[in-house]
């Protein structure tokens, strides 16, 4: 009888001491998007996860609308940790009222960044080029490309969603009367080419750029602030629009990125939660890890190591001191 009292007990100790992140956690699919910022995330993410929570983690191919339409739908996969989350909100909101998906965090702590920029260099000898006055009355310090005669503003190339804001911008801050014509590069490696053609001649550029990326880790811009503020309201309804008859200058208002899970995922596995609400990413930041990668022309798998290595003060703030270490030595491991 006592040993049978032992067994029990014996077993019932070991079965109160397994770790209960891997039982609640289990199987995790995480979106792997097709841009580097969401597959650099995607990536820590299941280094954390698989590592530091006892999750068995998977990357899975992800886009937004196709992987947000999935989760609401069929809730796979079980995150997704860089959506741009306007571009689908209407129907995340719904999914979120119906209980399918949860908001879990921001995973871009400035939002992802639209604007109008102008080389650092040109900022430093005349402050005022940080500001739409200053440009338009500097206008020749940015020279057209194949017209001397006239300044370059460079927008967007066709048939992004962004040429349109660009070239209703344009006619709103009256850059034609300033003397600027609006410049299509063509494609976007036209468009990071002719910042990076600018920087190494020490030239003006102005024109339309966008964070987190690579570019802007590699060249320090500086937002040109266009005096207006942000005018949401009208940015959506006239900015984005093709028929906008009478567009008002508006600074572009920033995008929310943020984690998306289902909710099965959320009710297994709270801990991965508060991990989640606590890891984000300043843009500055991951600029410089974006032109680390295309420099070194590293995958998502590869920079994980360089960023758990080098940026260990920002991801030990989201999880505790126990899942850190754990975390420490599977990256000593590798």
């Amino acid at each position: 009888m006592r040993k049978i009292i032992s067994s029990s007990i014996l077993l019932a100790c070991a079965s109160f001491t397994m770790p209960a992140v891997a039982s609640e956690c289990g199987k995790v699919t995480i979106a792997d998007m097709s841009w580097s910022s969401a597959t650099l995330i995607a990536n820590v993410d299941r280094f954390i996860l698989e590592h530091g929570f006892d999750c068995d983690a998977e990357l899975v191919p992800g886009d937004t609308q196709a992987t947000g339409a999935s989760m609401i739908e069929k809730g796979q996969p079980d995150l997704a940790p860089e959506f741009w989350s306007n571009a689908m909100r209407e129907a995340l909101n719904k999914g979120v009222e119906e209980g399918r998906i949860r908001y879990a965090g921001t995973t871009l702590t400035d939002g992802g960044e639209e604007a109008f920029w102008v080389p650092a260099y040109m900022v430093e000898k005349d402050p005022t080029l940080a500001t739409l006055a200053g440009v338009k009355a500097n206008a020749k310090l940015f020279k057209h490309p194949e017209d001397p005669t006239k300044s370059g503003f460079m927008g967007c190339p066709a048939g992004w969603n962004c040429q349109i804001s660009t070239k209703n911008l344009y006619e709103a801050m009256n850059l034609e009367e300033a003397g600027f014509e609006l410049l299509d590069p063509g494609s976007g490696a036209g468009l990071s080419g002719s910042i990076a053609k600018a920087y190494e001649r020490g030239e003006g550029w102005f024109g339309y750029y966008w964070a987190p990326t690579s570019v802007l880790g590699k060249y320090k811009m500086v937002k040109v602030d266009l005096g207006s503020g942000i005018d949401e309201e009208h940015f959506k309804n006239c900015i984005t629009q093709e028929d906008c008859l009478d567009p008002k200058v508006t600074m572009y208002p920033p995008s929310i990125v943020e984690s998306v899970v289902t909710e099965s995922f959320a009710k297994r596995a709270p801990e991965v939660m508060e991990y989640l609400a606590k890891r984000e990413f300043k843009n500055a930041q991951m600029n410089v890890l974006l032109a680390w990668m295309e420099d070194q022309q590293a995958d998502g798998e590869y920079t994980v190591e360089h960023f758990l290595t080098n940026y260990e003060s920002t991801w030990t703030q989201w999880v505790d001191a126990p899942t850190a270490s754990k975390i420490k030595k599977a990256l000593a491991a590798l």
